[in-house]
């Protein structure tokens, strides 16, 4: 569970409602708080048991670098609403929901796509469908297939004894003592409990089936001519680093483990983590600009 260390909002962050076909969409907005939009823009995606509230702490850097930046809550997730229907929370299905978001926040220009852990997956078949033209994408902490180690076995746990027991009997015998063990704050912990209480039990277990199950689609994303960054840190838990670096080799993509890191770096290492998105937007608008300038 990824672990928000603060929940105040920096300056230029403020809650919204993202409207599109598909359904609302709760997330967070950042824009620069000096200066104008003048790049394009960048949608983040969450994983299995987070939400928008995992990247708090990069989204005033982000937008600085003359962007809005949107964070979403997936369907089914915290303060987006989700129907019962396991079908809704395939990666496929989630796939098309980040299609329409990345079109109604980009306006007409491209966006660069961000998935963390399971949104990655998630993110990755969105750029794999081909509906919309992404600015770039990035894979942070998130592999090229199911997840593996510890957090396979918690999302083992998830399917067994959400369906069975309940999302309060999960929060009591397996997320809050994580909380207590690890200090985290009375308003952090209460804001844990209210996020996996809010979550779509449907939406829950067929999403920690999908992160279990989730086959290696790194061949048809390399097909895909896409500036592309892997992202994680140092000590994942997740997929492991090597898996991780193995993945970025295949796909030709430039990586970058963030010292220090474990499954979360935007919450971990914000503002490495920030600087190197950073980076990676500006080298593929660039790029982009001067392939259009050498094509006319």
């Amino acid at each position: 569970m990824s672990t928000p260390r603060f929940l105040d909002l920096p300056p230029g962050v403020a809650p919204q409602k993202i409207e599109t076909p598909q359904g609302t969409f709760a997330a967070l907005e950042a824009l620069p708080v000096s200066g104008v939009v003048e790049r394009w823009p960048a949608l983040l995606v969450p994983g299995l048991t987070g939400s928008k509230e995992d990247f708090i702490a990069v989204l005033m850097t982000l937008a600085q670098s003359g962007r809005r930046v949107v964070a979403v809550d997936l369907r089914g997730q915290y303060e987006t609403p989700g129907p019962d229907d396991p079908a809704a929370y395939t990666c496929a299905a989630l796939g098309a929901d980040v299609d329409v978001l990345s079109q109604v926040i980009g306006g007409g220009d491209p966006v660069h796509l961000v998935g963390h852990s399971f949104g990655g997956l998630v993110a990755r078949e969105a750029v794999i469908d081909g509906r919309t033209k992404f600015a770039s994408f990035t894979l942070m902490s998130s592999g090229p297939a199911a997840i593996e180690g510890r957090r396979a076995r918690n999302g083992r746990k998830i399917l067994e004894e959400v369906p069975a027991l309940g999302l309060e009997h999960v929060w009591q015998t397996r997320f809050e003592p994580e909380a207590l063990a690890n200090d985290v704050s009375d308003e952090i912990r209460e804001f844990l409990r209210r996020r996996l209480l809010n979550n779509s039990p449907t939406g829950l277990t067929s999403m920690a089936e999908q992160v279990l199950t989730m086959r290696d689609r790194t061949d048809e994303l390399r097909q895909i001519e896409l500036p592309t960054l892997v992202l994680f840190g140092e000590h994942d838990d997740g997929w492991p680093p090597e898996a991780q670096s193995e993945m970025a080799a295949r796909l030709g993509a430039e990586s970058v483990v963030v010292p220090g890191a474990v499954h979360s770096p935007a919450v971990e290492a914000p503002e490495t983590t920030a600087a190197a998105l950073v980076t990676f937007w500006n080298a593929a608008e660039k790029h982009y600009l001067d392939v259009r300038s050498s094509a006319m």
